[in-house]
């Protein structure tokens, strides 16, 4: 039954981490002395790894979800190296979104060796294979996105409030340096969280990452 503090949805929870991840970005390009916009901004990768993770659990077709995931990391790929770098194609770091492809073949193939039933052993160590991995391939986020992920799926059947701590536990441990320790707050809203899918914007949440990417190189060009 919903609680009168289960504010939020799956689609306000990911609303919440765009606004954030533009605050981020806008920060980082156009006005890097207002660290504030950049705090703000650390509170984006928790929300969408657990969509990620919620999304996985949910979805009625798992293939389809990993393909959307995929083409649209692939997309992303074009604008997010012209921004960082000022060049279309360049491979020393891999977007968010083939971060959360990446983690979703790793759930896929868990899945595919595990009993249902309880945790798998070899499936765990082939988690934790895709966890390090993750930081060879230099995927955005890398190992602790990839923590979080598989935390998230791996206490789906625990209260929310006991898969959050643990997956802010884990955050802490990998990134608790600078302003990423701040990412802790992005974890604050889940809580709140009321496990409901929430209505609409589907394809805004996974056109909305390249195409303001697209957005901000265009500004960086013609301002």
């Amino acid at each position: 039954m919903k609680k009168s503090w289960q504010l939020f949805d799956g689609t306000l929870l990911k609303l919440l981490a765009m606004v954030s991840m533009v605050f981020d970005h806008v920060g980082d390009i156009f006005i890097p002395d207002q660290e504030w916009m950049r705090i703000v901004g650390r509170i984006a990768m928790p929300l969408f790894a657990f969509a990620v993770a919620e999304g996985y659990i949910h979805t009625r077709d798992r293939k389809k979800y990993l393909l959307r995931m995929l083409v649209m990391g692939m997309i992303s790929e074009i604008p997010f190296d012209l921004v960082l770098f000022g060049k279309p194609l360049e491979f020393t770091h891999q977007n968010i979104m083939m971060t959360f492809a990446y983690a979703i073949i790793g759930l896929m193939c868990y899945e595919k060796i595990a009993d249902h039933k309880t945790l798998s052993i070899p499936g765990l160590l082939i988690l934790l294979l895709f966890v390090i991995s993750s930081l060879f391939l230099c995927l955005d986020y890398n190992i602790i996105a990839l923590a979080v992920i598989y935390t998230f799926y791996l206490l789906r059947k625990k209260p929310l409030w006991l898969r959050t701590i643990v997956a802010m536990l884990f955050y802490y441990a990998f990134r608790n340096v600078g302003i990423y320790r701040f990412g802790l707050l992005g974890f604050l809203p889940i809580f709140l969280y009321n496990g409901q899918r929430g209505k609409g914007f589907k394809w805004l949440f996974y056109c909305f990452y390249p195409g303001h990417l697209l957005l901000i190189y265009l500004l960086m060009k013609f301002l």
